[in-house]
């Protein structure tokens, strides 16, 4: 801190210097120097989530009945400890009257498109209403009683990542029945850059709502902005929505995930990896379920085994009770030391397609079709298209996200 302090005042005591005796020409640069030495100190400062800024949102709650869509990753940061935040809110007073339970349920503890049932939470007592079940969205009834509904939830900004659809379904909701809506906003590891095929109407679904990129490079209260003022809900609907925006970081900071976002996103590369390697989850190929290394390695049994030195067997864990491929060597690659990747890439796909023995049982068309939001990706990677052929067919829908998404960033 001392260091800071006196760099601050070293700062301070130049300009002053400048700016009584300098020329204008210098002042003007001296101007822009100290304001990108203030750009760099601010981020040294701690990233403050919105979950963090009760003095902002808690007057929104006091005396209303509250609704909030709620997970694991739903918490108040002390350092690197934490309280969920419905812990918190109850300590303060707040009346929530229930909580809507996404994919993998309240807890996190559901494999991916297990159905999560409606219950009670054993620690508080709350009524738990599962929007990954019977319903995903939440019906007027469930509704009638609220006067707010309150999102937080850590995305890692991939389409098919499904917490970006039950929080459109809830805006909606919420826009039929006059009940406003606030995002607590938090960073998105995933932030950094746009790209993969962009999902085409006829597609649409669970696992894409909008006609949106793969990777859109956007906070889920960016998202939440955009899909609010763009007429992206249904009808044209407009929620009163409330973002509780981000301090201290910019869609290039780093961010490492304290709490598994979902069961089988463990870590920073396993999330890094997953806008690529989650196509493999619309194949007949394993990547990574089962293993202690998911979305970091891919293979099947199917796979020609005089290609790969890597090999490895999915098993039943936490997350996969009954992982693709199954008690079966795999054949592949391990990506579990890869560097960050800024874009999506398509090479581990290919190359899987490329050495599998028996190439009419890869893909799960159907399964495949709604993870990457086209039939087009699929036809190429048959036809034999390289990697650079694909992409370069993304580019055109990609540019024009990017200007709809320009006006929606609430960061640099």
């Amino acid at each position: 801190m001392a260091f800071f302090s006196g760099y601050k005042s070293t700062v301070f005591i130049w300009f002053l210097a400048l700016s009584t005796c300098g020329s204008p020409q210098k002042l003007e640069k001296t101007n822009s120097e100290i304001a990108e030495a203030k750009e760099k100190l601010d981020l040294l400062k701690p990233i403050s989530i919105g979950a963090n800024q009760t003095e902002k949102y808690l007057p929104m709650l006091k005396g209303k009945s509250v609704g909030i869509v709620a997970n694991q990753t739903t918490v108040i940061f002390k350092g690197n400890q934490y309280t969920h935040l419905v812990d918190s809110l109850l300590a303060l007073d707040v009346n929530i009257k229930k909580v809507f339970a996404p994919e993998h349920g309240f807890r996190g503890q559901a494999d991916a498109g297990e159905k999560v049932n409606d219950g009670v939470d054993v620690k508080t007592g709350l009524p738990l209403i599962s929007l990954h079940g019977k319903n995903r969205k939440p019906s007027s009834e469930h509704l009638k009683e609220l006067d707010v509904v309150l999102f937080d939830i850590q995305d890692v900004g991939v389409r098919f990542y499904t917490f970006i659809a039950t929080l459109q379904l809830v805006m909606e909701a919420c826009a039929e029945n006059n009940i406003p809506v606030i995002v607590l906003d938090r960073p998105n590891p995933n932030a950094h850059y746009v790209d993969g095929p962009t999902m085409e109407a006829e597609h649409t679904g669970f696992l894409g709502m909008t006609e949106i990129p793969l990777v859109y490079g956007m906070t889920i209260g960016e998202y939440a902005k955009m899909i609010n003022e763009e007429g992206m809900l249904a009808d044209g609907l407009k929620t009163n929505l409330i973002i509780i925006p981000l301090q201290n970081w910019t869609h290039t900071t780093p961010y490492h995930l304290l709490i598994r976002p979902s069961p089988n996103l463990p870590n920073d590369q396993a999330i890094n990896l997953y806008p690529s390697l989650g196509l493999f989850e619309g194949t007949n190929a394993n990547a990574g379920r089962g293993t202690e290394f998911q979305f970091q390695r891919y293979g099947a049994s199917f796979l020609d085994d005089t290609q790969y030195s890597f090999s490895y067997t999915p098993q039943p864990n936490f997350g996969s009770k009954n992982p693709k491929e199954k008690g079966k060597l795999c054949y592949g690659k391990d990506l579990s030391e890869i560097t960050k990747m800024s874009e999506v890439s398509l090479q581990w796909l290919i190359d899987a397609y490329k050495n599998s023995t028996d190439k009419s049982m890869f893909f799960n068309t159907d399964g495949f079709t709604k993870h990457a939001g086209t039939e087009k990706l699929q036809k190429q990677i048959e036809a034999g298209l390289s990697e650079k052929e694909i992409k370069a067919s993304w580019q055109k829908d990609l540019e024009n996200f990017k200007v709809v998404r320009q006006k929606y960033l609430l960061y640099n």
